[in-house]
């Protein structure tokens, strides 16, 4: 299955999206529709973040001169041999800052944005793709200020740079052709941001809507920045599932979108793999801690699986033993990532005041690809959103789970078995693959 990851380490914008994909391979040829269009360029040049190469996308608007001057449609100079090269040395911004397009145009209503993308000259697919994106923006901010999707005003997000970032992924996305889109746990920053609505702590309120209905989840930090855009957390949430780590893939193409702002110690890149994604399961580093206890109550026993996960454990077992004199008693195994060791280890003993705590080198599990993924449950008319993990290796699934918390509230409202609306939660999801 060919399959796009993104890693999400220093969030996603609108602007990295492009970039990233761009420098994994999409052609900048099928953003011409959009150019056209609204009357802007894409202006594509190197960036270097950290000393990693990268590609910017600053969306501008289109002027006689830069018309004139030998450029073609991106801002590429085009050379004798017919190779195109940006003009731009690693580091440098761009020069011709008076036409920028970010929040420029006009701020438009939901239905105006639909308009403008329906009058664009593009396939079905991609235009369903940018409506889709929209949407889920235009329901994140009616949310957030207690409006309708329709009575919804954009302000940065319905300016002429959000519809050229949002409609340009789309156009990229569907020219790189592959068959899934994951992405890993995505950062969103910290600190405050200020917005046309006034200044409010990082995630924003639009963002946290979106990740709500997202498959993917977040985090906070690395920085005191913005990491996570609206348009970039809507973008993602239409698109990619949720992954906990990259997947086992056989990179055949790899990308890096530059971010606007330039951090010490963090490379400010969006990376994109692309590549087959492999049959087998991954490998995945852990160790494997374990204690005899003869002397444990029922309640410390049962409070171990919150209390050791919470330290850091994956995985926790407790299994019935027979101790010497043949007193009955319990072995507990936990399963954790090598760097998790000492302190859940530490956590056991505190738990159950074990004297000794045994430490098995196992080296490696093997894990199959872990997606979540929010379907829609209809029951008596009104649609009801579950949660559903799936594992699978390739195209293989091995297992779909609806979460168990997510029916439970489903079954209370309707007064049905949380059994029932597992199973259509989890036929929902195997009808979407």
């Amino acid at each position: 299955m060919r399959t796009l990851v993104f890693d999400g380490k220093m969030g996603a914008s609108g602007d990295m999206l492009l970039g990233a994909l761009l420098d994994a391979g999409a052609s900048p040829d099928v953003l011409e529709p959009v150019e056209e269009a609204l009357g802007v360029q894409y202006d594509i040049g190197d960036r270097t973040r950290c000393g990693i190469a990268a590609t910017g996308v600053d969306v501008q608007y289109a002027t006689d001169e830069q018309q004139s001057n030998g450029t073609d449609s991106h801002g590429n100079h085009e050379h004798e041999n017919g190779h195109t090269h940006t003009g731009q040395s690693h580091d440098h911004e761009h020069t011709h800052r008076d036409h920028h397009a970010e929040g420029s145009g006009p701020s438009r209503t939901y239905r105006e944005v639909v308009e403008v993308v329906e009058e664009l000259d593009l396939t079905e697919s991609v235009e369903t793709d940018a409506l889709e994106i929209f949407r889920l923006l235009g329901e994140a901010e009616a949310s957030v200020h207690g409006t309708t999707l329709e009575e919804t005003h954009f302000h940065e997000v319905g300016a002429d740079d959000a519809i050229a970032d949002i409609v340009g992924v789309s156009l990229l996305l569907d020219d790189i052709d592959v068959d899934s889109v994951v992405t890993t746990p995505v950062s969103t920053g910290a600190g405050t941001v200020e917005t046309s609505h006034g200044e409010y702590p990082v995630p924003t309120p639009a963002v946290v809507e979106l990740t709500e209905r997202a498959p993917w989840s977040i985090r906070g930090g690395p920085v005191e920045a913005e990491l996570l855009t609206p348009t970039g957390a809507a973008i993602l949430t239409h698109v990619a599932n949720g992954v906990e780590t990259v997947p086992e893939l056989a990179v055949t193409e790899s990308g890096y979108g530059a971010g606007d702002k330039t951090f010490e110690s963090h490379p400010n890149v969006l990376r994109a793999l692309v590549g087959q994604l492999q049959d087998g399961l991954s490998r995945d580093s852990i160790t494997v801690l374990e204690t005899n206890l003869d002397d444990a109550t029922p309640e410390q026993l049962g409070g171990l699986q919150e209390t050791l996960t919470d330290a850091g454990a994956l995985d926790v077992s407790v299994l019935p033993a027979t101790m010497k004199k043949s007193r009955p008693g319990h072995l507990v195994k936990v399963v954790v990532k090598p760097e998790n060791a000492r302190q859940v280890a530490r956590r056991l003993a505190m738990e159950t005041g074990t004297l000794g705590v045994r430490e098995h080198g196992a080296g490696h599990r093997f894990i199959a690809e872990r997606e979540t993924r929010s379907v829609t449950v209809t029951v008596d008319g009104e649609e009801y959103d579950v949660t559903v993990k799936i594992a699978s290796a390739g195209d293989e699934v091995f297992d779909m789970s609806a979460e168990f918390d997510d029916a439970s509230a489903v079954a209370a409202q309707t007064d049905r078995p949380v059994r029932e609306i597992q199973r259509r939660a989890e036929e929902c999801a195997r009808n979407q693959r």
